[in-house]
């Protein structure tokens, strides 16, 4: 991570209620409600019209009690923006998966002369190092594309950066951690996924930082809610695919999530989860399973040699599905009329490859689409069925799975739409797999203390 590039599974349903599990601590003086559609704003940390609300007031410690130079250099900082309501920089952000660690990190863009001349040198190196360069190392990326700008949040104006490495290299991100001097401006940092209970030892034996380890699925409906909340600089956050059954005509689309509950949420990363979300603080988890990113990436890396998540995309986009499905019309000769199936519908995946002929002719592209066309369609048809079963027609596709993947969207969008005669409409979000990330990050401008 440390050589930047410069920019030239199925459980019973459990519910939740009134937010994240740690809960919603309402402040002293109320809840500040959030601007309607537009930026948050104030000095009450709020988010948007969804009601990402009510923060902790902010203790004020005492600088001259005893500790080590770091400590009382934390303490400092602490007084200083408690007196403002809001953490110290720098504010992030992070949700460790089973393949990807997402981060996000807010970039102050009003940082005043008198600020900047008191900034420690730890601080502006790190900022520097995460705004100046698009890529770190061989495997970090920053998505400059997804960039938020012009958002005021805790009273203060500035950028949301959102960054990507492998969960593979996260020991090398705690060392970069420990090298920047990390732990002389927090000791705390807000991180869900499976990695927060993974990897807090290491955070804490290596960059001495602890972890405030967050649910995954609360950060996910917080982050999504505040995120299409204040829209994509200047545009909706939320699209689909118009004319989805026609592929000629198939147009992306954008649109909003004003009145978005209920919704179905379905979550692809490694695996699936798939949500019935009611409200902001009220959901269930319906079902999920294993068949998920990490499976397609898994199965193609043993098929076709590939090593990335962009190679197999790659790969896939090239190859033709039906050398190596059985589909309808290899089995009727046509549609099988009666039940409304039509020839090209697939009928058994990976059902050409018993034989030895098709086995010999087929190409690693031809295994990798269909391996994408088998994994997604599984996931449209789990997705359809909790649809109907929670009579929920607004089905929203979120997780890294869909990134550059319009093959999938698209497949996604037509199963909706075909299965369900139209009553089901697929809907996605430019942010994919940020979200969790995002919903960390709110919970950082809630506390009201480096722990």
């Amino acid at each position: 991570m440390e050589n930047a590039k410069s920019p030239d599974q199925t459980g019973a349903p459990t519910h939740y209620s009134n937010g994240l599990l740690n809960g919603f601590h309402p402040s002293n003086g109320g809840a500040g409600g959030g601007g309607g559609g537009g930026s948050a704003s104030g000095t009450n940390c709020s988010g948007g019209h969804h009601g990402i609300e009510n923060f902790h007031h902010l203790h004020r410690p005492d600088v001259h009690s005893n500790g080590s130079p770091a400590k009382r250099c934390r303490l400092r900082r602490r007084m200083d923006s408690g007196k403002k309501n809001r953490p110290p920089f720098p504010w992030f952000g992070m949700d460790i998966g089973g393949t990807l660690v997402k981060l996000v990190y807010f970039e102050p863009k009003d940082i005043t002369a008198e600020e900047e001349q008191e900034e420690v040198e730890s601080l502006k190196s790190i900022r520097r190092y995460l705004t100046s360069n698009v890529a770190y190392g061989n495997t970090g990326i920053r998505d400059v594309h997804l960039e938020l700008q012009n958002l005021t949040m805790c009273g203060r104006k500035g950028n949301l950066h959102f960054i990507r490495f492998p969960t593979h290299d996260m020991h090398s991100f705690i060392q970069m951690g420990r090298d920047k001097n990390f732990s002389s401006l927090h000791t705390t940092l807000c991180a869900t996924g499976g990695g927060a209970y993974k990897f807090e030892e290491d955070f804490r034996m290596v960059a001495n930082l602890e972890l405030q380890k967050l649910d995954e699925l609360d950060c996910l409906i917080q982050g999504l809610l505040y995120v299409d909340s204040v829209g994509f600089n200047g545009h909706p956050e939320c699209y689909f695919f118009q004319n989805p059954s026609d592929p000629e005509n198939c147009v992306k689309q954008p649109c909003c999530l004003d009145n978005p509950f209920p919704m179905l949420l379905v979550n692809i990363g490694s695996g699936v989860s798939i949500l019935a979300v009611y409200s902001k603080g009220d959901y269930k988890r319906v079902t999920g399973t294993s068949l998920g990113g990490g499976t397609f990436l898994g199965l193609c890396c043993l098929l076709t040699g590939c090593e990335t998540f962009e190679e197999a995309l790659e790969m896939a986009a090239k190859g033709d599905s039906t050398n190596v499905d059985k589909l309808v019309k290899d089995i009727y000769g046509g549609d099988y009329e009666r039940f409304g199936l039509q020839g090209s519908a697939v009928a058994s995946s990976f059902g050409h490859m018993m034989s030895k002929d098709r086995r010999d002719s087929i190409s690693k592209e031809d295994l990798a689409r269909a391996t994408l066309v088998t994994i997604t369609n599984n996931i449209g048809s789990i997705a359809r069925m909790c649809a109907v079963n929670e009579r929920i027609e607004r089905v929203v596709f979120v997780g890294n799975f869909l990134r550059i993947n319009t093959v999938s969207t698209k497949l996604l969008a037509y199963a909706m739409d075909f299965w369900s005669k139209g009553q089901l409409k697929a809907l996605f979000l430019e942010h994919e797999g940020y979200f969790g990330a995002v919903g960390a990050f709110l919970e950082l401008l809630r506390m009201t203390e480096d722990l």
